[in-house]
């Protein structure tokens, strides 16, 4: 069965990152899950954004977590080229409002040289949804493995983010004595031997972001759980062009 496709950023090819615009296009085909980053306001909000440096991809300077919720839906969201488009930054409220009801969500927690405020977002994160419906749909992805351990502690699906192929058999011992639903590998680095050792360990394997058909070729025969596209449902064309029609994941 080929893997489910989740739109990178909410379908960053589709509008800027993590936008409203991103996410409408990207609701105009069936798709199976939704990537988005979570940063930490300094009042306890989330916020979708994938850089905590505003000043990157937004028309606001500072951290996230320094500025309050309402500072940072005032400025606007850049373009891919940097220049100001006219989407303000979305909250996680307004995508568990606006997301499918079947639909995965991988919230990534982001915190930049900081595994304290990677704890602090996860808190939050987790107790936003912990009576909310999205909750059993959901997981919390990170570079931190802190904020995954913390996650899987509170009783969240939870996958790690990796970007070495180096000891995968410690890891994936690691990663299931700590509770941990997957590991995300980047896709350069995956390999028959590495996805069999995670999979030994019961762990569900899927890999960050893939936007071209001949990038997927070689992962197909692989198993993985689910890659992420900036343009799912181009990605989908591709394959269906190329091997007949995929059909959604469940």
């Amino acid at each position: 069965m080929p893997p489910a496709l989740y739109a990178h950023r909410l379908g960053r090819a589709y509008g800027p990152d993590s936008s409203a615009a991103a996410l409408d296009r990207a609701l105009e085909q069936p798709f199976d899950g939704l990537e988005t980053d979570c940063c930490l306001t300094a009042d306890g909000e989330l916020t979708l954004l994938h850089d905590p440096l505003l000043d990157v991809g937004t028309t606001v300077s500072g951290w996230a977590h320094e500025r309050t919720a309402a500072q940072i839906r005032a400025g606007r969201l850049r373009h891919r080229d940097g220049t100001p488009s006219d989407e303000r930054p979305l909250l996680l409220d307004e995508l568990l409002e606006l997301a499918p009801p079947g639909a995965t969500l991988q919230l990534e927690v982001k915190a930049h040289a900081d595994p304290a405020l990677a704890r602090r977002t996860v808190r939050a994160l987790c107790e936003r949804l912990r009576d909310d419906p999205a909750r059993e749909r959901t997981e919390v992805i990170s570079f931190w493995s802190g904020a995954c351990e913390l996650a899987a502690e509170l009783g969240f699906r939870t996958r790690v983010v990796v970007i070495a192929d180096y000891r995968i058999h410690a890891l994936a011992a690691w990663a299931r004595r700590v509770g941990l639903h997957g590991v995300c590998v980047e896709h350069f680095l995956l390999s028959g031997a590495l996805v069999a050792t995670l999979r030994a360990f019961g762990l569900s394997v899927t890999t960050g972001t893939v936007n071209y058909t001949a990038l997927l070729d070689p992962l197909l025969p692989l198993g993985l759980d689910a890659v992420t596209s900036d343009s799912p449902h181009e990605l989908r064309g591709a394959l269906s062009r190329a091997r007949g029609a995929l059909p959604l994941a469940a």
